[in-house]
């Protein structure tokens, strides 16, 4: 059977400061959406209240920008899955064997307390299906409980976008919270590369996490390998 992949983008379009916009890190979608639809695999966008997804500006500047995200703009058809995006209320988790959870600095504001996200991440992940995320996307599993009440992320190996990158990018002063530390004070066994802003992915069993944009195309392709067994 085609294995189907649930792809989580955001719907927030700036920090809490609104005249500092963010969004969706484009290539964090694309890189993997093209691995995943090169394995075969089917897809779906959802976001915590559906409907559009606006783009991270500084994800469409050079070297963010690159051939994957800009094909996805150029295609109309790529763009309005953006513009309309299901509602996690639309989504039955037993359609997918897997979820990925996109970054951007947007998600730090509304992937960690969407009830419908949780939902349909402990109900995939409890099936045996693979839980993933890149860069900023692994504050969707801050507060993801499994239905025995324990987080999902206790005692488990993962990464994503270090607060030594946060503050490289000049952006330590206009998150709302250590993403790093938040998610260590919840038992996760955080690592991180030894070079920021270079691929660097985790696997804990069904658990595939990427540190930061570079690490989409890899974390992708290590969810591919975990579902082909």
């Amino acid at each position: 059977m085609t294995k189907r992949i649930l792809n989580v983008v955001t719907n927030v379009a700036h920090y809490e400061d609104p005249s500092e916009p963010t969004g969706l890190w484009l290539s964090e979608l694309t890189h993997a959406y093209h691995v995943f639809a090169e394995a075969g695999y089917e897809q779906k966008i959802v976001s915590p209240n559906g409907g559009p997804s606006p783009l991270e500006p500084r994800s469409l500047k050079f070297p963010n920008y690159d051939r994957t995200a800009k094909a996805w703009r150029a295609d109309d058809a790529k763009m309005a899955l953006l513009a309309n995006t299901a509602s996690p209320a639309e989504i039955d988790p037993a359609d997918f064997d897997a979820i990925y959870f996109t970054g951007g600095h947007a998600v730090m504001f509304d992937f960690p307390d969407s009830e419908g996200l949780q939902r349909i991440t402990r109900e995939i992940f409890e099936r045996g299906g693979v839980v993933s995320s890149v860069c900023h996307g692994y504050c969707g599993l801050l507060n993801t409980t499994l239905s025995d009440g324990s987080l999902l992320v206790a005692g488990r190996r993962l990464t994503g976008f270090a607060w030594s990158e946060e503050v490289l990018a000049r952006v330590d002063k206009l998150v709302p919270y250590n993403a790093e530390e938040e998610i260590k004070k919840r038992g996760a066994r955080y690592g991180k590369g030894l070079i920021p802003f270079t691929s660097y992915v985790m696997v804990d069993g069904r658990l595939v996490t990427g540190q930061n944009p570079r690490s989409a195309k890899e974390t992708a392709e290590r969810v591919v390998t975990v579902l082909e067994g």
